[in-house]
């Protein structure tokens, strides 16, 4: 039996649930073993091998060898554990966020600044409600 989310209905959102939860484990307990020096060394000596030694779905693996973050996220990845990987390849919040957008750095931070996307458009895809 399917729950009804209404939540999945916001384009270019998703929300990070309990079916997401379940689906990202592996994905985001990989990201939380980069929290120590040893891992982040392992995982940037062969990041293939590392990720092998975790139980996640080939899709999950290829997006962290691409550093798409959006398919990250489409696979269950909760931000704030992806911001290990991140963190890890020496770059900061707002460029990863920016790699997200398909703005560069200085594109993003001035849309922040300027309050964020506008919601026109951006509330439900059927629409709005």
């Amino acid at each position: 039996m399917s729950i009804r989310k209404p939540y999945s209905d916001v384009p270019g959102t998703t929300i990070f649930d309990a079916d997401m939860s379940r689906i990202g484990y592996h994905l985001n307990q990989f990201c939380m073993s980069l929290m120590t020096e040893d891992n982040r060394e392992r995982f940037k000596k062969d990041q293939r091998a590392y990720l092998d030694e975790w139980p996640m779905s080939e899709e999950q693996k290829l997006a962290v060898l691409d550093r798409d973050y959006n398919r990250m996220i489409a696979a269950g990845g909760n931000i704030y554990f992806l911001a290990k990987i991140f963190s890890t390849d020496g770059i900061s919040f707002q460029a990863a966020a920016s790699t997200m957008t398909g703005m560069n750095v200085e594109e993003y931070v001035q849309m922040m600044i300027d309050g964020g996307r506008t919601p026109t458009g951006n509330l439900y895809k059927e629409g709005e409600k």
